[in-house]
């Protein structure tokens, strides 16, 4: 009779711990399973975010190289301004000359 009940508690304890590691084990698994979906989500949503401003950022960089061009250029015409021909040649486009210069218009001929 001493036997049957100290191996019926024996089994018994052995049950209990493997019913607790069991529990903790389901428990670890669920926290795993819920952080690798948070993030997963995380992530994507990172990574969209990541994609829109990265192609804003390629947007303003055109932008800023035709603003660049355009800068450019007028800095050329602003230089070409400095120069005395280059204002002698559009006076003379609008109709301007020097008093000792003698202007040669020449018509077209209609054949």
């Amino acid at each position: 009779m001493g036997k049957t009940p100290m191996s019926k508690s024996k089994v018994q304890a052995g049950q209990g711990k493997s019913a607790g590691a069991k529990r903790r084990l389901m428990l670890w698994m669920t926290f795993m399973v819920v952080f690798i979906i948070w993030a997963g989500y995380t992530f994507l949503v990172q990574t969209a975010q990541i994609s829109d401003k990265s192609s804003h950022l390629a947007a303003q960089q055109a932008s800023k190289e035709e603003t660049q061009k355009k800068l450019d250029q007028l800095k050329y015409e602003v230089s070409r301004l400095k120069d005395p021909e280059y204002i002698g040649q559009l006076a003379r486009k609008k109709g301007y000359y020097l008093p000792e210069e003698t202007p040669i218009k020449v018509e077209e001929s209609g054949n």
